[in-house]
């Protein structure tokens, strides 16, 4: 459940998503959470886990840390909602480098394309 003083996600038009395989998706998402919630907020929800980029009353987006089913398993899936394309960016880049840092030795590699609103 998000913060009523957050923005709808739905009302965020600016989307990207990255499919990133894994033996561990689960391990990494649980990882990615805890390290990012230390500053900002975070939350389960049903796959996963959301986080509020909100630091310092400074409202980003959200990020969502998704262990993959179905066609996807073995994946961990990373999406973005944002209100801006520079917004967008700037989490694709916080995401994507702390993702691959924690999986270095298993060489993981983040890459966002954008995701159209259906």
């Amino acid at each position: 459940m998000t913060d009523s003083a957050y923005p709808a996600l739905e009302s965020l038009s600016v989307r990207s998503r990255a499919v990133v395989t894994t033996e561990r998706p689960a391990r990494y998402a649980k990882q990615l959470a805890s390290h990012m919630g230390h500053k900002i907020p975070v939350e389960q929800i049903e796959g996963g886990y959301r986080l509020t980029f909100n630091r310092d009353g400074n409202f980003r987006g959200y990020g969502d840390l998704l262990v993959g089913s179905g066609q996807e398993q073995g994946c961990l899936v990373l999406k973005v909602y944002a209100g801006t394309p520079e917004k967008c960016e700037g989490l694709e880049g916080v995401l994507g480098r702390h993702l691959e840092r924690f999986g270095e030795r298993e060489g993981l590699a983040v890459s966002f394309t954008p995701e159209s609103l259906s």
